[in-house]
């Protein structure tokens, strides 16, 4: 059986990802620019990644800050740095993204980035027609709630490219999760960034490259075409 379409994760698996640091600077930027000069570095490492709502309101109720408008200062500035870093040259490609030309189904991309953000990476690589559909976050707390694992952003993007088996490459236990609660095959690719990384569920595949993508059965190459 061949997959139907092929889905990637963003950060991590097609472009580097950003320095910790960079998104952490962004949420101070955040917090600075409603008022908050020197929040705890804690509050502003919590915020930076991975957040939550129950985190978001926790943190906001601290500082006395709505969460809503803070989120979006949040993912403004955060999008905003990105951008700078990828017209820095701090953020590339991989060297294997090529690899994504050959899958000879269609691609989609499903991040839990900004949506904005990913449209721009791609446009800025001239790689977003490779792509027949692209998903990251709105700028909004229920976005937080549809990320992965949650599958939700994976089911529209089954939805955009009429598919019902898909295989989804991601680079963290979250993108494996997200794949087996949406009813697909996972493979996880171990970057550098990854080599020590620690999964407590199996993905379909171990991949340690992209270029390790096409060896196997059920994703349609172009060669094999």
């Amino acid at each position: 059986m061949s997959y139907e379409a092929v889905l990637f994760d963003n950060d991590g698996v097609l472009v580097e990802p950003i320095e910790r640091a960079v998104l952490q600077r962004a949420t101070w930027e955040a917090f600075d620019a409603l008022g908050v000069s020197d929040p705890a570095d804690g509050d502003v490492e919590r915020l930076a990644v991975g957040v939550t709502p129950d985190l978001l309101s926790e943190v906001c109720a601290t500082y006395d800050l709505d969460p809503e408008r803070f989120w979006r200062a949040r993912d403004y500035h955060s999008s905003h740095a990105q951008r700078a870093e990828l017209r820095a040259g701090r953020a590339v490609l991989y060297d294997d993204f090529d690899t994504v030309r050959t899958v000879d189904a269609p691609r989609g991309i499903v991040s839990s980035n900004q949506q904005s953000t990913v449209e721009f990476m791609h446009d800025f690589f001239a790689t977003g027609d490779l792509f027949e559909t692209t998903y990251g976050r709105e700028p909004t707390i229920r976005s937080l709630e549809r990320k992965k694992p949650d599958p939700h952003y994976l089911h529209r993007a089954l939805r955009d490219l009429d598919a019902d088996s898909a295989l989804f490459v991601g680079d963290s236990e979250s993108d494996v999760l997200a794949a087996r609660n949406a009813g697909l095959d996972a493979a996880f690719v171990r970057r550098p960034h990854r080599r020590s990384y620690e999964l407590s569920v199996d993905p379909t595949y171990e991949l340690d490259g992209l270029d390790e993508l096409t060896a196997i059965d059920g994703v349609p190459t172009t060669d094999s075409a």
